[in-house]
C-alpha cells in the first residue's frame, strides 16, 4: 500500500490534517513580516547635509536664523526632476571662499512620515546608498544557503526538529535585529534571518503537505500563500501606527517566540518517520489522526511488504539527456529565476514609487491576495499553462507599459505608473502560484524532488538579484527613476512567459512517472493521450509496456 493510499483511508484533508495546516501555516505569517519588513525599515526619507558644527540642526527650517546658516553652508543643486534643492551629500568647504564643496559626513532626515529608519540611522546614503540593495541581496542569499543546507538537515534529523531550529534563529535574528550596532551587524543578522526564513517556511510547508491526499495538494499549496498575505496586511497595518524602525522590528518579531510553544502540537512527518524504520511512532501518529478524523483504520497498516515509500530515484540532470527534455527544463528554471526576481522587485520598489508608501503596499497585498483567489478558481478549468503564460503576460505588458507615462506624462500622471505596477504585482503573484503546480507536474515522478529543488535554487538566485533591479532608478536618476526598474520586470517577464507556450499542458493528463514518460509527455494529440491515460494504469512503471502503449495510441489516433 503506498502511503497515498493510506491517506486515501484516512481522509485526504480531514480535521487532524487541517489543524495541524493551520499551525503550520501561522509560520507563514512571521515569514511575511521578515521578508517584507525592508520595505518600511530600509525606505529612505527626503534628507540633506547637517550643517556642520550645528548640534540641534533639522531637517525642517527652525526660522529665518536657521534658513540663513542652512543656506549659507549647504549648496542647492538640482535633484532627480530638475527642481533645485539642498544639496543632499556635499557642502562648502569655506563660505568666504566661494563655491568650494566637499562631501558632508553627517546629514538630517525628514521625519514626516518615518521618525527612524535603519538607513537613517546608518546613514547609508550618498556613496554607500549602495548597501541598501546589498543588505537586500545578502538576506535573500542567506535564503538561498537555507534552503539547500537545511533541506539536507531536514531528511538528515527530521521535519520538526528543523523547523523549531530555524524557528529559534528567525526569532532571535528578528528581534536582534533591532539592537544592531552598525550596518555589518545589521547585515549580518539579516543573512541569519534569511537562513532561518527559509528553514521555517520550508519546514512547515513539507510537514503540513506530505499529510494531505494528492487531490488536495493544489489548494493545500495555495492557501498557506493567503497566510502570507494576512501576514503582509498586519505588517502594513502595525507599520502604519509604528513610524520608528526599531519599535516596529520588535513588535512583529517578539510574537515569533511563540511559535516554538508549538513543539507539542506539531507531530514529526510520518513520511520521514517511516523512511527512518521507526515505524512504530508513525502509525502512532497516524492512528491519533483516523481518531480524530472519526475513521476506522486497519490493524495493520504500516507492513513492510505493503508500505511503499522507497519509489524508484534519478538525478535531475537525466533530464538534460534529450534535446526536447533540455529545453523544458531550462525553460521551467528560467520561469522560477524571472517570476521570483519580479516578485520581491516589485514588493521591494513599492517604495520607490510616488504617493503614500502605506497605501501603495496595501493595494499590493489586495492585489496579490486576488491573485492567489483567482488561481483556486482558475488552475483547474482553464489549464496551468493558459493560466500561467496569461499571467506572466498580463503583468509583463503592464510593467513595460509604465514608459509611457513617463515619457509622456507629468508629475499629475504618476498614479498610472504605480496603477500599472500593481498590474505586475497581479500577474507575478499568479505565475509564483502556478509555476509551483506546473513545474511539479512537469518534472517526472523519479526527479520530482530534485527538480523542484533545483527549481527553487533557481528561484533564490532570482531573489538575490532583485534587490538590485529594483534600485536601479537610484543609479540612473530622473525621469527614468520610477520606470527603469518596472522595464526591466516587465521584459523579462514577457520573455520566459512567451517560452512557456514551449511546456505541455498537465490539466487531466496522465503525469510522467520516469524520463521515458517524461520524453513523450506532451508530444501525442488529446485523443492519443487520453488513450494513454486508460491503459497506463495497466503496466506504468513498465517502460517497455508503457513505449509499446504509446506506438498503439499514436498509430490509432
Amino acid at each position: 500500500m503506498k502511503f497515498d493510499t493510506i491517506l486515501e483511508h484516512l481522509g485526504e484533508f480531514g480535521a487532524y490534517q487541517k489543524r495541524l495546516y493551520l499551525l503550520v501555516c501561522l509560520s507563514a505569517i512571521s515569514i511575511a513580516f521578515q521578508t517584507l519588513l525592508p520595505v518600511f525599515y530600509l525606505a529612505l526619507p527626503d534628507f540633506r547635509c547637517a550643517v556642520p558644527g550645528l548640534a540641534n540642526d533639522s531637517y525642517t527650517s527652525q526660522g529665518s536664523a536657521h534658513e540663513v546658516i542652512i543656506n549659507g553652508t549647504i549648496p542647492w543643486e538640482r535633484d532627480d526632476d530638475d527642481a533645485l534643492t539642498l544639496s543632499e551629500c556635499n557642502v562648502y568647504t569655506n563660505v568666504t571662499a566661494g563655491n568650494q564643496t566637499q562631501e558632508c559626513t553627517s546629514w538630517v532626515y525628514d521625519k514626516t512620515t518615518f521618525t527612524s529608519t535603519a538607513l537613517a540611522q546608518f546613514n547609508i546614503v550618498c556613496s554607500d546608498k549602495g548597501w541598501r540593495a546589498t543588505s537586500n541581496s545578502i538576506n535573500f542569499a542567506g535564503s538561498l544557503c537555507g534552503a539547500f543546507f537545511l533541506g539536507f538537515l531536514s531528511d538528515l534529523i527530521g521535519r520538526k526538529k528543523t523547523f523549531f531550529l530555524s524557528a529559534f534563529f528567525h526569532s532571535a535574528s528578528g528581534i536582534g535585529l533591532a539592537f544592531a550596532p552598525n550596518i555589518e551587524g545589521f547585515i549580518a543578522l539579516r543573512f541569519i534571518n534569511g537562513v532561518a526564513n527559509a528553514g521555517v517556511f520550508m519546514s512547515a510547508f513539507v510537514i503540513g503537505v506530505e499529510l494531505v491526499g494528492p487531490s488536495k495538494r493544489v489548494l493545500a499549496g495555495i492557501v498557506i500563500e493567503l497566510f502570507w498575505c494576512l501576514g503582509l496586511f498586519i505588517l502594513g497595518a502595525v507599520a502604519y501606527g509604528i513610524r520608528n524602525w526599531q519599535h516596529l522590528q520588535l513588535v512583529l518579531s517578539v510574537p515569533s517566540v511563540l511559535l516554538l510553544l508549538l513543539w507539542w502540537f506539531i507531530p514529526e512527518s510520518p513520511r520521514w518517520l517511516l523512511s527512518r524504520g521507526r515505524d512504530a511512532e508513525a502509525e502512532e501518529i497516524i492512528r491519533k489522526a483516523a481518531e480524530v478524523n472519526g475513521v476506522d483504520l486497519p490493524p495493520k497498516i504500516f507492513d513492510k511488504s505493503m508500505v511503499d515509500l522507497n519509489q524508484p530515484q534519478a538525478r535531475v540532470w537525466e533530464m538534460f539527456t534529450t534535446p526536447v527534455l533540455l529545453i523544458r527544463s531550462l525553460v521551467i528554471f528560467l520561469n522560477w529565476f524571472v517570476i521570483s526576481m519580479v516578485y520581491y522587485g516589485l514588493g521591494l520598489n513599492v517604495q520607490n514609487l510616488s504617493g503614500d508608501i502605506y497605501l501603495n503596499f496595501t493595494i499590493a497585498n489586495i492585489v496579490e491576495t486576488l491573485a492567489y483567489i483567482m488561481c483556486i478558481f482558475l488552475l483547474d478549468r482553464a489549464g496551468r499553462k493558459k493560466l500561467h503564460c496569461g499571467s506572466m503576460m498580463l503583468g509583463g505588458i503592464a510593467c513595460l507599459a509604465t514608459m509611457f507615462p513617463v515619457m509622456y506624462g507629468d508629475s499629475s500622471h504618476t498614479w498610472i505608473t504605480t496603477t500599472l505596477s500593481m498590474i505586475g504585482k497581479l500577474g507575478a503573484s499568479a505565475a509564483f502560484a502556478i509555476i509551483y503546480v506546473f513545474s511539479a507536474e512537469l518534472f517526472p515522478t523519479i526527479v520530482r524532488n530534485s527538480g523542484m529543488g533545483a527549481s527553487s535554487t533557481f528561484a533564490r538566485v532570482g531573489g538575490v538579484i532583485s534587490p538590485f533591479v529594483a534600485d536601479l532608478g537610484l543609479l540612473v536618476g530622473g525621469n527614468l527613476k520610477t520606470a527603469l526598474p518596472l522595464v526591466v520586470f516587465g521584459a523579462v517577464t514577457v520573455g520566459a512567459g512567451l517560452l512557456s507556450l514551449i511546456l505541455p499542458e498537465t490539466l487531466n493528463r496522465k503525469l510522467p512517472e520516469n524520463i521515458e514518460d517524461a520524453k513523450m509527455f506532451g508530444r501525442t494529440s488529446n485523443s492519443s493521450q487520453k488513450c494513454l491515460d486508460t491503459l497506463g494504469g495497466i503496466a506504468s512503471d513498465d517502460i517497455q509496456i508503457s513505449g509499446k502503449f504509446t506506438k498503439i495510441c499514436d498509430e490509432r489516433f
